[in-house]
């Protein structure tokens, strides 16, 4: 008689297990061409995103430093179907071939998440279609100088952005110029340039389609990028793009860093 209430607190230990042991996002980070150490970056980004949340990456890195590279995934329609979020940190500005680049963004516009960093928002942006914008949600054309910046948090907020400084100082830095926010942009986040004498977006969420996106320009430099402020915050962008992040900011349950 004393043996069904042993059976039944076992069973319901296993199940509560079952549904905490989520299963990993699977990541893809897309990277290559001009201008940054995307050799390294490569690895600071999967290894620091990895170290704080339940995600796997594939790498594919290629195209050298040309510019005018096309990702040879991106010629299958179904390119994305294997992941469940896509990373760009990829300079590819020189290609122009429309049709490969709505081929691409099709996949982000009918549901896959997109994280879009630093130098894939200047990537195809000479093409005559704006669609990779529309998936970004900013269109930028140049940078200023090389220097670090300080980023005002704007939505404090905003799950992504709650454990984000009131004023993060980068340790070094390339601000990009936005020249337009498309309609579905939120920006979180903003620094001033001097050039221009004007803040710049360089941290927002976007939705075009059925698909979200997280970006930011910050990024140029590995000192910035391997910072636990700016690894954190791409880690919570990641997680919201993917549905996987809470109201306070955190992991849902299962999708936090493996112990």
């Amino acid at each position: 008689m004393k043996l069904f209430p042993t059976i039944l607190v076992t069973s319901i230990a296993l199940v509560a297990s079952h549904l905490q042991a989520a299963k990993p996002l699977r990541a893809l980070i897309i990277t290559g061409g001009c201008c940054h150490d995307y050799k390294n970056q490569k690895n600071i980004l999967s290894n620091g995103i990895s170290a704080r949340a339940n995600v796997t990456f594939d790498l594919l890195h290629e195209g050298g430093t040309a510019g005018d590279h096309k990702v040879s995934i991106y010629k299958n329609k179904d390119w994305a179907k294997a992941y469940d979020v896509i990373v760009h940190n990829e300079c590819f500005g020189k290609v122009l071939d429309v049709n490969f680049i709505e081929t691409m963004t099709k996949a982000h516009k009918e549901g896959t998440p997109a994280i879009v960093i630093h130098c894939a928002m200047h990537s195809y942006r000479r093409a005559d279609t704006d669609e990779w914008r529309k998936v970004m949600g900013v269109s930028s054309m140049r940078h200023q100088q090389k220097t670090s910046v300080d980023v005002k948090n704007l939505k404090p907020k905003h799950p992504i952005m709650k454990a984000f400084p009131k004023v993060w100082k980068t340790p070094n830095g390339e601000l990009y110029e936005i020249e337009k926010v498309w309609d579905g942009c939120t920006p979180l986040a903003e620094a001033y340039g001097s050039r221009t004498k004007s803040n710049h977006t360089c941290v927002w969420i976007n939705e075009y389609g059925k698909g979200r996106t997280f970006g930011t320009t910050l990024g140029h430099h590995n000192e910035t990028m391997d910072n636990d402020t700016y690894l954190s915050l791409v880690t919570r962008g990641l997680l919201w793009a993917c549905g996987k992040l809470d109201a306070d900011g955190n992991p849902k349950k299962g999708y936090g860093p493996k112990k």
